[in-house]
């Protein structure tokens, strides 16, 4: 099923998606599309290294117009189900909709290669402990920290602030920001993702990812899933040097705090651990 988007749902499509294209990314996705035939796995692995475009197709495919019973979280799927024509919509408009000046462009770089990074990880160590929810757990990677840019945009002196809260050897990072801001990107990143159509589970995580002990202390009977993505994602971050790159700090305070819920509840040894960060090294995948 594929369907081309006429102007207004085109609008719909693309409110709420404000984190810009990665420049390069929107370069390759034209090259790709200009060819006589395009390549959709080509296009669909192009757009998944992207928290932006990536958004706009699961939104879409999620939407009321495609009336699925169950939401969509892998982008190959979503990109398939649109078409071409719809895809190259959705491309063009968020290329005009991004007039990012240079210093805006250099400020999102570790936040893109990152979000990169993290979802690749978390895809990865899936795989590797028999997690069934591979897709989710990528796209759970990709836009955990999606609210961070938005932050950028909106508040000054968020950047400050940010590595204030990773060098914090006692990490109440979201504490600070609401303090400075009466918000923070976790609660903003829920939102973007209920908006984009991620699964509950998914959603949720991102709201609690920086309170683990909250999370792990208040865990609801028989729920393991959600406490299984966010110890994936605390793992992923972990391996990418999260707290470096996004963070700017020299120590990973907060998986000092939370690392042993994280292992615990998976049944990993430290042993264990090291084992999935090579097999990660050798896909390539969160080597910082």
């Amino acid at each position: 099923m594929s369907s081309d988007l006429s102007t207004d749902q085109l609008k719909r499509v693309l409110q709420g998606i404000t984190i810009p294209p990665q420049p390069q990314v929107m370069v390759d996705l034209h090259m790709e599309q200009a060819m006589p035939e395009p390549d959709m796995d080509r296009i669909a692995q192009i757009i998944s290294q992207d928290v932006g475009l990536s958004a706009a197709m699961l939104k879409f495919v999620n939407s009321a117009f495609f009336g699925l019973q169950r939401k969509i979280t892998s982008i190959k799927q979503a990109v398939m189900m649109l078409g071409i024509n719809s895809v190259a919509n959705i491309i063009n408009a968020l290329a005009v909709k991004s007039e990012l000046s240079d210093d805006s462009i250099a400020s999102l770089h570790s936040f893109w290669d990152n979000a990169m990074d993290v979802a690749a990880v978390c895809s990865s160590i899936a795989k590797q402990i028999g997690f069934k929810y591979q897709d989710e757990c990528y796209a759970l990677g990709l836009f955990h920290n999606a609210g961070i840019p938005l932050m950028m945009q909106r508040f000054k002196g968020y950047q400050p602030i940010l590595e204030e809260g990773y060098s914090d050897p006692d990490f109440q990072l979201t504490n600070l920001e609401n303090k400075h801001f009466k918000t923070n990107h976790s609660v903003i990143g829920y939102y973007l993702a209920k908006s984009w159509g991620l699964p509950k589970t998914c959603s949720h995580v991102i709201a609690h990812q920086h309170r683990l002990e909250k999370l792990f202390g208040e865990r609801i009977a028989g729920d393991t899933k959600t406490l299984t993505f966010a110890s994936i994602l605390k793992m992923a971050e972990h391996i990418c040097s999260t707290y470096k790159l996004v963070g700017n700090a020299q120590f990973d305070h907060e998986w000092e705090k939370v690392g042993h819920y994280c292992l615990e509840h998976l049944e990993l040894t430290q042993y264990d651990f090291e084992g999935i960060v090579e097999v990660c090294h050798e896909q390539g995948v969160g080597v910082s």
